[in-house]
């Protein structure tokens, strides 16, 4: 199991926004979190819930270049979570780790880059094609045959174009990624054993604070971390082998107690 600490560089992050833009703000929290049991920071200098507001590409990357290569000369391990394909080529000269899309890359202009590259790649699942999310209907009928659909296609592009089978992790994407009806998330999580038996490649989940989780416990998004802690140890038993958190410590101490508990008497 790796753990993705998350690091929002932002202004408008549903649960953090400016909490962590100051630079001296953001590297102190990404060694908090790698101290606490953080394998990988996943940086976003860019929100993406329906309500965030667009941000220009130079200042995401002048966010990222403010703490990027400080972290890396920490030695610590980095992932950069972008759709910008222009960020996404300063992110692959900046020899980051992992490159997370929550759009999967779609551009194929980038995939020469992608192809040259020794990064692992995020292919995350979302009901649109470009840009934020955006509240969206899909009936939960729908959508596990579209997450299917959807790494169907992107997988055979990604590896068409010359990118390794084994750097891609898959993400069905989680909250209003999945649309607006909560049921469509519960869906996703009860049936990642599908996903990872159809593909068997590593599965990443993502639903630390998301919505459809605070809807259920009636709880603002820092109050949520009991209902997100829950969610991550059901993926983790149901093959999900990488969680993005905001809480990495307890999602580690979670994992813990679950070992101890499973071992033979």
């Amino acid at each position: 199991m790796k753990i993705l600490g998350i690091l929002n560089i932002t202004s408008d992050s549903f649960s953090d926004g400016g909490r962590y833009l100051a630079p001296g703000a953001a590297v102190f929290h990404a060694q908090a979190m790698a101290q606490s049991g953080a394998d990988i920071i996943d940086i976003g200098a860019a929100s993406s819930h329906p309500d965030a507001q667009p941000v220009p590409v130079e200042v995401e990357i002048a966010r990222l270049d403010s703490v990027v290569p400080e972290l890396k000369a920490k030695g610590l391990s980095l992932s950069i979570d972008t759709f910008a394909p222009q960020v996404q080529r300063w992110a692959l000269g900046q020899d980051i780790d992992y490159l997370n899309d929550i759009h999967g890359f779609p551009d194929a202009s980038l995939y020469p880059a992608l192809a040259k590259s020794n990064a692992k790649l995020i292919v995350m699942h979302m009901v649109q094609a470009r840009g934020v999310a955006v509240r969206t209907e899909v009936p939960s009928s729908e959508i596990f045959d579209r997450v299917i659909a959807f790494f169907d296609a992107r997988i055979q592009a990604l590896t068409d174009a010359g990118i390794a089978r084994d750097r891609l992790i898959l993400d069905p994407g989680m909250g209003q990624f999945l649309g607006s009806d909560p049921e469509n998330s519960w869906i996703l999580l009860r049936r990642l054993p599908e996903l990872k038996a159809r593909y068997g490649l590593p599965l990443l989940v993502s639903v630390s604070r998301k919505g459809f989780l605070r809807k259920l416990v009636n709880r603002p998004p820092l109050e949520a971390g009991a209902a997100s802690l829950a969610a991550e140890l059901f993926a983790e038993a149901q093959g999900a082998t990488h969680i993005r958190t905001h809480a990495p410590g307890a999602l580690r101490d979670g994992l813990k107690v679950l070992k101890n508990i499973g071992k033979p008497y």
